[in-house]
């Protein structure tokens, strides 16, 4: 395990928290997790995702704990710094792919709650593309959403109403288009964004993207971590994962 700052900021250094397989293999898959908990101050950082990091890492994929500003850091945070940081990030492992032995067309961005939220807007949201990520491609070339928020116009008015006029903007919900790369998604129907999720799968398909779309019942937000519910939900959403990156080729 290695650490890797990707971006210097105004309000601190940003790291990668890089989980290597014991392989010594070029040409392999990268997986970026992105936390969520970070549109209000919560104890959720990017080691959130270390179980899941060492578990992909066990199976020979390079996986990535992605370090990016939240409001528990950030004076004056918005969602446009960590879109920024996410679209550096991906920008940044495909410009060393060879430091780390990954290949540049088998990178996958995976993200929780606010973290899919970000992973989205990072890839959707014209206006904003290409922030500060330099002239690498910030698309992956697949993606995995546990719960992610959809609904920016939502998120925006509620969190950070002096981002009101870019709201529509900045919601993966409303701007869904064709040819985007192909998606798993994990969420419970006791979780309170269900309907805008079941929303977004529905709007993504009828566009013609590819979504394995997986719901869980009576299951509440976070129900995929670490340590829930006697880990049963995290083997399972897990054996999923691997089966649909067995799919494409990426494991």
């Amino acid at each position: 395990m290695i650490e890797k700052i990707y971006k210097r900021t105004n309000d601190r250094d940003l790291k990668l928290l890089i989980h290597n397989p014991h392989n010594q293999l070029r040409n392999r898959t990268a997986i970026l997790f992105f936390h969520g908990g970070s549109y209000v101050k919560s104890d959720r950082d990017y080691l959130a995702f270390k179980h899941h990091a060492e578990l992909y890492a066990s199976k020979g994929i390079v996986s990535i704990c992605v370090d990016y500003r939240t409001a528990n850091d950030t004076i004056g945070f918005s969602p446009l710094n960590a879109i920024s940081d996410a679209q550096s990030a991906i920008s940044f492992i495909r410009k060393h792919h060879m430091e780390f032995g990954i290949n540049p067309n088998k990178v996958v961005m995976c993200g929780a709650s606010s973290g899919g939220f970000t992973v989205l807007c990072s890839i959707l949201s014209n206006e904003i593309k290409q922030l500060d990520a330099g002239s690498e491609n910030t698309m992956p070339n697949a993606m995995i959403m546990f719960n992610p928020g959809v609904d920016g116009i939502e998120v925006i008015n509620r969190l950070f109403p002096t981002l009101s006029d870019q709201a529509e903007k900045l919601s993966p919900l409303h701007n869904i288009k064709p040819k985007l790369p192909p998606l798993i998604w994990f969420i419970g129907t006791a979780d309170v964004i269900y309907d805008s999720n079941v929303e977004f799968y529905k709007k993504w398909v009828d566009e013609g993207n590819q979504c394995d779309f997986f719901t869980y019942d009576a299951m509440p937000h976070g129900f995929f971590n670490y340590g829930q519910y006697g880990n049963k939900p995290f083997q399972m959403t897990n054996q999923k994962i691997e089966k649909f990156l067995h799919s494409l080729q990426f494991v």
